[in-house]
């Protein structure tokens, strides 16, 4: 049992909505500090000599530790006050951030990337289990879609401003301004995040029942014996793959094939697919909600349909010679991935307990991370053989493959749709 009642969530419908708003601004620095370092990969290869698999090593670095933390991350957020953890991690990874540019070489500048990817595997996982305890099922999937346009407007400022900032003052101040005002983020949100009582968006019972965090070994028990939920990891430990790929390396690809400017390939890499996901996200999450009151399996039918819709645009991206070509490719699968990025966490809430919703987010950061940050040193070492584009169109390959894993999980809820359902007022 925990120590202390937890206090009870506004009933405002308006502050339910300003959560989101809150944790929307603090996600925009969670993906820009993380983005920043990759709008200045030609800076700090030109520095520091770095070939493309130590470049591949610095992002793969962060996302390992971030994917490996978010198993410990996502069972203390269930057992601890999630305001907290998100404020907290807000303040480690800033404060990260900041001290980034004492790196004087290869080993600290991933030290570094390593140390950021712990702060901030908290945030994810605490975040997406206090909106779910803001917002039901019936606004729970438009709640953390508009919050998932945070993660593309944050990487469209990590990778403009981080580019612009290093071209014109080195590459130390990116990290510099990006790190500071994220402490000022979290200075202004402490006295308005509130902590909400856990499962409240789902009645009484469920309240209750979630007063008591389920233990490690049941929360293991849930996940890995789920085959939904199992299959839902599966599929994100592909769609993050492709991610993590496009997002590391396509600003090198544009810098290097196009030879714009840092700031502008830091920016045609991400305004478009990122602005696009935007409206992607925003529409997944009112198409899922949707029909999720028509079949049980709607959520998961709409990121189905996102991956396999976007698989063929990942071709183009890497392999187009026009800039036009690409600027339409990153554009359509941008909106794509939105559909399945606004249903990520929501399509799982639906299938596991809420006492366990922390620790499930925390796995799914795990192995989506954990298997992403293989992306890019493969594709840094493909990059050496064959040329970047090579390595990049090769990863809509997993895409599909990810497609045919939520198919599968979309036949399988689909089948099981009345058992799930029973246990949903007591269990959910």
């Amino acid at each position: 049992m925990r120590k202390s009642k937890q206090p009870a969530a506004p009933a405002s419908s308006a502050y339910r909505w300003l959560v989101v708003a809150m944790l929307w601004a603090i996600s925009l620095f969670n993906y820009g500090d993380r983005q920043a370092v990759f709008s200045v990969f030609p800076l700090l290869q030109r520095e520091m000599r770095l070939d493309p698999v130590q470049l591949g090593l610095l992002a793969g670095a962060f996302a390992w530790v971030y994917g490996l933390g978010g198993q410990f991350a996502g069972m203390l957020v269930d057992r601890i006050s999630r305001r907290r953890a998100i404020l907290g991690g807000l303040y480690v990874w800033s404060g990260i951030c900041v001290a980034t540019p004492l790196a004087r070489g290869f080993p600290g500048l991933l030290a570094l990337r390593a140390a950021e990817g712990l702060g901030e595997t908290f945030y994810y996982p605490a975040a997406v289990s206090m909106l779910s305890d803001y917002h039901g099922p019936a606004t729970r999937s438009r709640a953390l879609g508009l919050h998932q346009t945070s993660v593309y407007a944050g990487t469209i400022a990590g990778g403009f401003f981080a580019a612009w900032i290093g071209e014109r003052y080195g590459w130390r101040w990116s990290f510099l301004v990006f790190g500071g005002l994220g402490v000022l983020l979290g200075l202004l949100l402490q006295r308005y995040l509130r902590e909400p009582v856990r499962g409240a968006a789902e009645g009484a019972g469920a309240a209750r029942a979630a007063d008591e965090p389920i233990a490690a070994g049941e929360t293991l028990r849930i996940i890995w014996t789920t085959p939904v939920v199992f299959l839902l990891m599966a599929a994100f430990v592909c769609a993050n793959f492709v991610a993590v790929v496009l997002l590391s390396w396509m600003p090198s690809l544009v810098y290097e094939k196009f030879h714009l400017s840092l700031a502008m390939a830091g920016l045609t890499a991400t305004l478009f697919v990122q602005v696009a996901s935007m409206a992607g996200s925003a529409a997944g999450g009112w198409l899922a909600d949707r029909m999720q009151s028509a079949m049980f399996c709607g959520r998961v039918v709409v990121q189905a349909a996102g991956v396999l819709c976007g698989a063929p645009f990942v071709v183009v991206c890497g392999l187009t010679g026009s800039v036009e070509w690409l600027i339409g490719a990153l554009t359509a699968w941008g909106f794509f991935k939105g559909l399945y990025d606004a249903n990520i966490f929501a399509s799982v809430y639906d299938v596991v307990p809420v006492r366990a919703r922390g620790a499930a987010a925390g796995f799914m950061n795990t192995v989506g991370w954990a298997g992403g940050g293989v992306a890019p040193v493969l594709v840094g070492v493909l990059a050496r053989r064959h040329g970047l584009g090579f390595g990049i169109a090769g990863a809509s390959v997993v895409y599909l493959a990810a497609g045919g894993i939520l198919v599968v999980a979309a036949v399988t809820l689909r089948r099981t749709a009345g058992i799930t359902k029973q246990l949903l007022p007591v269990e959910l």
